[in-house]
């Protein structure tokens, strides 16, 4: 029963749950029917099978539904299909009509109809005409930009291009970018600019290679312009004591306008009309800087300055090497020179000018660094090349540029200090070269010189000399025409070129902007050098040479006697043209007084030394025969010849200067020492002549023959050859031989011996060694001519004594040498 309860409730659920799902089929859409049919397949065993029962009863439930609805209204459903019948009749009538009607209709709205459709056309044409002539207006204005574009391309203007390029790509082409040659434009512009960059470097480069060219050009005019600035500030300053002015107006860039009151300076120049009424070149009148302002703002616009900036300095900086660089042979000309300074100028002018009117393109500090650099270059081009040059109007020449390049730059603002303490080097230099000349000019003044008294015919040659050389002698003046001056015609000349030297050095020490102390210093230095160094060496020179004489070299010390006394008149003549006076500040003084009494000195050596040499060649004529038995009685022939040659020589001595003054005192000892110099000579090559080695005998008339002629020497010595001395001063030159002789002559040994170093001895100056070589020479002599003496009592006690008085001799030299 329990399992009949359970089957009755299972079948009880079944069929519940059957009946939800048939409600839930025809409740819900088909699209989800499938969920609820799996539902019955999940379920219990068989349960589709009830399921389809299930719905079978429910079909036929519904059909029955179906059929008594139908029932219901058939009638309903007849009556509407005959009323239908009914109406077909009037409906066909209708719609013949309506087609009737639609017929006229169509053929009446036909033309409407093509009116209609022409009206939307023309409106449609009317509406794209007007967008037309909008875009239009759009488009073209980037049309005419880009026109204009073309037209400055072509144009080369450049920089408005570059603007015309931004205004497109920023207003223009925006607004119409969706065509399609907009963005071709677009496309082209960056090509464009690339292509200006590219014009614009090129135009650069050729900029830079005619400035290069240029430079030249740029500094002749700009050193010329600084020149005639100078000149017009010298004129003016030469103005200031006449009358006064108004300060002038000057500018290398412009016009000078000067307005003196009293009408001496009323014009912009102190040149000639046309010149001061030309308009003053400037940088930019001799060069067209637009490539390089054009470039600068290109790169500046396109945003690479820095790269333009960069290649615009190095390639300034490659041509400042390429400028500093000398020529060949620069060092051989003036013209060298020249064009190398203006070339250096024009460069750093330049510079200047791109300085000042560009803002950044160069520095001051890229200005300054290539300006040090080409200071250090020029300093070692010139220090080289000026070494070379032999030639002082050259070396002038190339001071003057110096100058005038460093005015005209120190102008533009550069430093050029180092440039003026070149000058100093240069001044060493050009004074170098022109020692070099005064000494070829001294050297040929001496050369031509006839080393004679001036004579003077007329009162005119005597004011012409006079003119040339400061000589005032009362006595001489005094005398009646024609007349001689002390003084051989070189001394006037040397007078003249000294003056000449001082006025060409002072020609260097111009527009140095130094000091007249400065100046005066460095002419009185240069002045010394002169006269110490190249003065002195060529007075040496003239010395030495071996055809100078005696005659000449009395001339030359009565020549740089009135030298030494013009030194004062050079140190005035310094004064005079320095304007500086020597009582208010410490002077250089002038050193020809120590070199011409050196000169002198050297003369006075020359002339004892010549002396002396004429001596040794009149005793080279000598002949003495040294085995005579008696003398001549009469003095040698040769010695004779000397005497008077000395007499005649020592007669020139008396042109000396002998005023009572100290250079006259000082010629009298000249000719004093030249006396006594020769007679010692003559003393001692005599005393040689007897003691020479290769005289191996000597007989007693020769000594005789020998006394005879220092006799005649003593009298040449009493009879006061040359005035002043005192005595027999000049007789004691001749005191040893006199006593060596005395002593063989009187034979006296005894008293030598017995009175041998007495101060009060009779032979006080004969040696020993003299008298003992002199003494073996006799009696040699006395052996070889007297072979029989040993016969006679009196030969042979002369010969005892002889050898008794060798042996004390020798005791007393050996004594001697102890």
């Amino acid at each position: 029963m329990y399992i009949t309860i359970m089957a009755d409730n299972e079948t009880l659920e079944c069929i519940t749950e059957h009946e939800r799902i048939l409600q839930e089929i025809e409740s819900t859409d088909t699209a989800c029917v499938g969920p609820t049919l799996r539902s019955i397949y999940d379920d219990q065993p068989n349960a589709h099978k009830r399921f389809m029962e299930k719905l079978d009863a429910r079909i036929r439930n519904h059909d029955r539904e179906i059929e008594k609805m139908c029932n219901f209204h058939h009638q309903g459903f007849v009556d509407a299909i005959t009323e239908l019948l009914k109406v077909r009749a009037d409906a066909e009538k209708l719609m013949g009509q309506v087609t009737d009607t639609n017929r006229r209709l169509q053929e009446a709205g036909r033309d409407v109809k093509a009116q209609t459709e022409e009206v939307i056309r023309c409106r449609i044409q009317q509406r794209n005409m007007a967008i037309t002539v909008e875009k239009l207006q759009l488009c073209i204005p980037v049309l005419e930009m880009y026109s204009k574009l073309k037209e400055q391309l072509d144009s080369k203007r450049y920089y408005a291009a570059l603007k015309t390029m931004e205004q497109l790509e920023k207003v223009y082409i925006p607004r119409v970018s969706q065509y399609r040659f907009c963005q071709i434009m677009a496309e082209n512009l960056p090509r464009l600019r690339e292509e200006i960059k590219d014009i614009s470097m090129s135009d650069l480069k050729d900029f830079l290679e005619s400035i290069r060219k240029h430079s030249d050009k740029v500094g002749e005019t700009a050193m010329r312009q600084a020149q005639q600035h100078r000149t017009f500030n010298s004129a003016v300053a030469k103005q200031v004591h006449i009358g006064h002015y108004s300060k002038p107006v000057y500018s290398l860039s412009g016009r000078t306008h000067m307005h003196i009151t009293n009408g001496l300076l009323t014009d912009d120049d102190t040149g000639d009309e046309e010149e001061g009424d030309e308009e003053i070149l400037t940088a930019q009148d001799l060069v067209d800087f637009s490539p390089v302002y054009r470039c600068l703002h290109i790169y500046t616009v396109l945003g690479d300055r820095e790269t333009f900036e960069n290649y615009y300095r190095k390639q300034r900086k490659k041509q400042a090497r390429l400028v500093l660089a000398p020529q060949a042979n620069m060092h051989e000309t003036v013209e060298g020179y020249r064009r190398y300074f203006n070339q250096i100028v024009g460069f750093f002018v330049v510079e200047d000018h791109i300085l000042h009117a560009t803002r950044g393109l160069v520095t001051r500090a890229f200005t300054d660094e290539l300006w040090n650099m080409a200071l250090s270059k020029i300093i070692a081009v010139l220090r080289t090349n000026s070494s070379y040059c032999d030639d002082p109007d050259l070396v002038l020449e190339l001071k003057n540029l110096i100058v005038i390049c460093a005015d005209t730059l120190q102008g533009y603002g550069f430093p050029v200090n180092r440039l003026f303490d070149l000058l100093f080097e240069v001044r060493d230099q050009y004074n170098e070269t022109l020692l070099k000349k005064w000494a070829v000019v001294f050297r040929e003044i001496f050369e031509s010189d006839n080393y004679s008294p001036i004579p003077v015919e007329t009162e005119e040659e005597y004011k012409l000399v006079i003119s040339r050389f400061p000589f005032h002698d009362p006595e001489i003046e005094k005398q009646d025409f024609p007349k001689k001056l002390p003084m051989s015609q070189s001394v006037p000349q040397i007078y003249t070129q000294v003056k000449e030297f001082i006025y060409a050095s002072l020609k260097f020490s111009e527009s140095l902007h130094r000091s007249s102390t400065e100046i005066d210093d460095m002419l009185r230095k240069s002045t010394n050098l002169l006269l110490t160094r190249t003065l002195s060496s060529c007075l040496q020179n003239l010395i030495k040479k071996p055809h100078i004489g005696l005659t000449e070299l009395v001339q030359i010390i009565i020549n740089t006697t009135h030298l030494e006394q013009a030194c004062k008149y050079l140190e005035e003549f310094i004064t005079n043209i320095t304007n500086i006076s020597p009582e208010t500040v410490h002077t250089t003084r002038l050193y020809g007084l120590s070199t011409f009494k050196d000169a002198r000195h050297a003369a006075e050596g020359e002339i004892y030394t010549k002396l002396n040499q004429k001596i040794d060649e009149f005793i080279q004529l000598a002949d003495y025969e040294w085995s005579m038995a008696e003398s001549d009685g009469r003095a040698s022939g040769y010695l004779m010849d000397l005497i008077n040659f000395l007499r005649s020589t020592f007669q020139v001595f008396t042109h000396l200067p002998n005023n009572n003054n100290d250079h006259g005192s000082m010629s009298g000892k000249v000719a004093q020492t030249a006396c006594m110099s020769a007679c010692k000579h003559l003393s001692t090559s005599l005393m040689q002549m007897l003691l020479d080695t290769e005289l191996k005998q000597i007989s007693m008339g020769a000594i005789q023959q020998f006394n005879l002629d220092v006799i005649q020497c003593e009298l040449f010595a009493s009879s006061e050859p040359v005035p002043g001395f005192q005595g027999d001063t000049l007789q004691l030159a001749f005191i040893d031989l006199r006593q060596l002789l005395d002593l063989f002559m009187v034979w006296d040994w005894s008293t030598y011996l017995a009175d041998y170093g007495q101060p009060n001895s009779k032979y006080l100056r004969v040696n020993p060694a003299t008298a003992l070589a002199l003494l073996e020479k006799m009696k040699d002599t006395n052996k070889k001519n007297n072979i029989f003496s040993q016969f006679r009592k009196n030969d042979r006690d002369k010969q005892k004594l002889i050898e008794t008085v060798v042996k004390q001799l020798r005791s007393l030299v050996n004594g001697m040498s102890t």
